[in-house]
């Protein structure tokens, strides 16, 4: 019932910055340089702005998900650790 967690390292964490912040710039390059009125850039702006947006959101939410449950196994780990334990002390009288 030992969880070990591994933390990421700063280059990855600093990678995954750099990563995100480069191909926000070379989208925001990409739709100021479309040859589109303000119109339709800003129709495409809003779109991407809000796919990021649930792309954070479903993560989070996956991520959470996974850790509830995680913390719900370690409670019926303890719970059935607990009736093994009460069962072997009666077994033994």
């Amino acid at each position: 019932m030992n969880d070990s967690f591994q933390k990421h390292s700063a280059s990855w964490v600093s990678f995954s910055y750099i990563s995100f912040g480069s191909a926000a710039f070379m989208l925001a390059l990409g739709l100021y340089m479309m040859p589109l009125d303000l119109w339709g850039k800003g129709y495409l702006a809003m779109g991407i702005l809000m796919l990021v947006q649930t792309t954070v959101n479903i993560t989070k939410t996956l991520r959470d998900n996974a850790e509830s449950e995680k913390l719900i196994r370690k409670v019926e780990d303890a719970r059935t650790e607990k009736l093994l334990v009460k069962f072997n002390r009666n077994d033994e009288d």
